[in-house]
């Protein structure tokens, strides 16, 4: 973790001129760290989040897995919360695709990628444990969230006027962190481009009887792709997306045939599936807002794009959103620049936007593709695949391009403090 070096009063920003970031989750909770880390007073800095608790703005505990790629490991090193983490995250060294029926009896691998020497493709860490832990290095800083539910705002030249159950106060820049379902974009009224894939993510903890050896593994089958992620010896996160009509039937089930259903899919790739945990659900959706900024305000993470899990994107997107939003915003105070300005907002637009686009498309053309059973098409997927696997180069292309190792990555991402 870096030393502090944005300093206040002359060429600084001004006390009265508040940033608010309206969303405390894992992309809004590491943009307030990364700018309080970066010189940031906490008094020139709020953060609230409607769904916060009054005491630790927690919930309680969250089963939810997530794959974080080595950007944002590295953006959790430069903040000095990775420490806290390591101990319950998970490496994972390889992947192997396959795509075949539900009904074969065998699924052959037709894709693999394995990690380079030294750095795991991703790491797997509980929901609950990463929010926790930004959670309390925030505090660790002086910065309390506030469980304020964000009512309107009205943005002029000088400042933006922002509305709460709690009162009103005027801001410079107000960062819309607050999911999917964002106030922040519905108020401005930013429309959002996507549709329901008509399909439901089922996740949750499973046992099984075979080892994993650090190996997630992903079955394209005709109701959405079934995944397996790597956690301790024996355990694995499950991650099945299913059309929602099979869903429901699926989590109407009594517990020893669900676990059947899931040991079906698994196709014994992890041995036998023994035991099932606590399953959630929730349905899945294609979102890409039209536009990332608005007068004084910027979305990032969910608030500005939702992906299908099938990558396991979509949080690293949004902690590429927040570390570069930290960058630009705190660039601009130290040279006593209006972080409101429209012309870091559009440079912000200009880099994220687009990244997020690819991943929106690049999500949704896989499952399209290997939803499909259309006889021709399945045998050019296959020869495609076949193709890629048969490719060290383009596979290593899929590997920087999942890896977050790019080279136009945010100095947080590559462990490099502001």
């Amino acid at each position: 973790m870096g030393a502090a070096r944005y300093v206040g009063g002359n060429g600084g920003m001004a006390m009265s001129e508040r940033i608010l970031i309206a969303g405390a989750g894992p992309a809004g909770a590491a943009l307030a760290l990364a700018m309080l880390q970066a010189g940031l007073p906490v008094t020139a800095l709020g953060l609230i989040d409607a769904t916060a608790g009054p005491a630790d703005g927690l919930r309680g505990p969250d089963s939810r897995i997530l794959a974080l790629n080595a950007g944002s490991r590295r953006l959790l090193e430069a903040l000095g919360v990775w420490e806290a983490l390591a101990t319950e995250a998970h490496p994972m060294r390889s992947i192997a695709l396959s795509d075949t029926a539900l009904e074969s009896n065998i699924r052959l691998q037709s894709l693999g990628f394995e990690a380079e020497p030294g750095e795991p493709l991703a790491h797997l860490v509980p929901l609950g444990l990463l929010q926790a832990t930004l959670r309390a290095a925030l505090a660790g800083a002086g910065l309390s969230v506030r469980p304020e539910i964000l009512r309107a705002f009205r943005a002029d030249e000088n400042s933006l006027m922002v509305e709460t159950n709690r009162g009103r106060q005027n801001v410079s820049l107000l960062i819309g962190a607050d999911g999917a379902r964002s106030a922040v974009r519905r108020l401005v009224g930013i429309p959002v481009h996507g549709w329901a894939y008509g399909q439901v993510a089922i996740t949750g903890i499973v046992e099984h009887s075979g080892p994993h050896h650090g190996e997630a593994v992903q079955h394209f089958l005709p109701g959405g792709p079934f995944a397996l992620l790597p956690l301790d010896e024996g355990r694995s996160s499950m991650v099945w997306s299913e059309r929602a009509d099979v869903a429901k039937r699926m989590l109407a089930l009594p517990p020893d045939d669900l676990r059947a259903e899931i040991d079906r899919r698994a196709a014994g790739w992890r041995g036998t599936i023994t035991g099932i945990g606590r399953v959630s659900s929730h349905p899945l959706a294609l979102g890409l807002a039209r536009r990332f900024v608005g007068p004084r305000l910027a979305l990032v993470a969910d608030a500005a794009h939702v992906v299908h899990p099938l990558a396991g994107q979509g949080l690293n997107l949004g902690f590429g959103d927040a570390a570069t939003l930290a960058e630009l915003v705190i660039d601009h105070l130290r040279l006593g620049l209006d972080p409101g300005d429209p012309a870091l907002l559009e440079t912000y637009q200009a880099r994220r936007r687009p990244a997020a686009a690819a991943m929106a498309a690049a999500t949704e053309g896989l499952n399209r593709l290997f939803s499909n059973e259309i006889g021709p098409l399945r045998v050019l997927r296959d020869a495609g695949l076949g193709l890629v696997n048969r490719s060290e180069r383009m596979k290593a292309m899929f590997r920087e391009a999942a890896s977050g190792n790019g080279r136009q990555q945010p100095r947080l991402m590559r462990g490099e403090a502001l």
